[in-house]
């Protein structure tokens, strides 16, 4: 298993507008970073947002190849997952 870990910056410009008052990271911004992490162009076969991660958590993200090349996925922060799923590589 593969994992990189990257701490929620209190002033991510994503959290302003998502929600004002008890903001938490878009889903959107958690699969841009996991597939920064992963390195290689993919395409989100699936994810699901479990609970919320907000400004100042430090999040693991952990991914594993499998067999049929489809990456599987989990985000986890505070000792629960956050989002999971699995991407899809695509080919050269």
């Amino acid at each position: 298993m593969t994992g990189a870990t990257w701490w929620v910056p209190l002033d991510h410009p994503a959290l302003a507008g998502h929600f004002p008052g008890c903001p938490i990271v878009p889903g959107v911004v958690l699969l841009d970073r996991l597939l920064a992490f992963v390195g290689q162009p993919c395409d989100i076969a699936s994810a699901k947002f479990l609970s919320p991660a907000g400004p100042g958590e430090t999040l693991e993200f952990r991914w594993q190849a499998g067999a049929s090349g489809a990456i599987r996925f989990d985000v986890v922060g505070g000792g629960r997952t956050v989002a999971s799923g699995t991407l899809t590589p695509r080919a050269p």
